[in-house]
């Protein structure tokens, strides 16, 4: 029998998903599209799955992924914007979240004369203690 300790705390990372979406301001952005990268950290207290090994205690991130490219599918103007769409979804789907932080870049963003990779926004939140 597997022994954990009374506070546990569980992260389930999505990383470095790669899109191709047409969010943006300038109307060359909704047009063409841009390449972006997202990463997604969940909290959550998954201490059952820990000892349990059983897939039903814990937080697909099959699932994760299936409802973050969905929301990445819905052209927006910010960043911003998809990344909180992307947060609020997760949270609906999974209730048992207890902080969640979401990074969404554009790669290549449309800024004359600016040697860059990226452009990026995170967002974080906390939903309270995990029990």
């Amino acid at each position: 029998m597997l022994i954990f300790p009374k506070i546990m705390t569980t992260q389930i990372e999505l990383n470095s998903l790669r899109f191709h979406a047409f969010h943006g301001v300038l109307p060359q952005e909704r047009l063409t599209g841009n390449a972006f990268t997202l990463n997604i950290c969940i909290t959550a207290p998954l201490h059952k799955a820990v000892a349990s090994d059983n897939p039903g205690d814990t937080i697909n991130y099959a699932d994760v992924y299936r409802i973050a490219a969905a929301e990445m599918a819905v052209p927006s103007l910010l960043l911003e914007h998809v990344a909180g769409r992307i947060m609020a979804a997760l949270k609906h789907s999974f209730p048992q979240i207890s902080a969640l932080e979401v990074s969404l870049a554009k790669l290549n963003p449309p800024i004359p004369h600016a040697d860059m990779h990226s452009a990026s926004v995170t967002i974080r939140e906390q939903y309270g203690p995990e029990p």
